[in-house]
């Protein structure tokens, strides 16, 4: 699908009142998600884009989500808002943002989503303590996946 295509229809889906769209050409799916307001900021260097533009899976397969669901500790989950490549510290050398037992506050940031060379920091709804980071740093992180278990 052409980069215009795709610029044309995150303008469609901005000036709309759709959440979610996705189009389907041959072989190849684009889907685009707008992200709740307050839920992706932006790092300081970079801004951040309203919508995520990523080519969905061809065959998703949402029953292997659920079993994993099922493990996840007890406590409120930080699932993904978009697709991308999540880490776990602002550069390669630095200490990670939050480590499993560290007391958060709601708005603190837990990680970052790379998507489309955007950096996008993912923060904390709730205060809690970290009982589970469910990502490594540099693995590739799908929309609405878990990500953190907060409790």
């Amino acid at each position: 699908m052409d980069l215009r295509k795709i610029k044309k229809l995150i303008d469609l889906l901005e000036e709309s009142n759709l959440a979610e769209l996705e189009i389907k050409e041959g072989e190849e799916v684009v889907r685009l998600s707008r992200v709740p307001k307050g839920t992706v900021t932006t790092a300081p260097v970079m801004q951040a884009a309203p919508v995520a533009v990523a080519p969905a899976p061809v065959a998703a397969a949402p029953v292997e989500a659920a079993p994993a669901e099922a493990a996840l500790p007890a406590g409120h989950v930080v699932k993904a808002p978009m697709v991308g490549t999540f880490y776990a510290s602002s550069s390669p050398g630095a200490a990670a943002f939050v480590k499993v037992g560290q007391q958060v506050k709601a708005g603190e940031t837990l990680g970052i989503i790379e998507a489309m060379k955007m950096f996008n920091q993912i923060e904390a709804d709730v205060a809690g303590t970290v009982k589970a980071i469910l990502l490594e740093n540099g693995q590739p992180v799908e929309f609405d996946q878990p990500m953190f278990v907060i409790g």
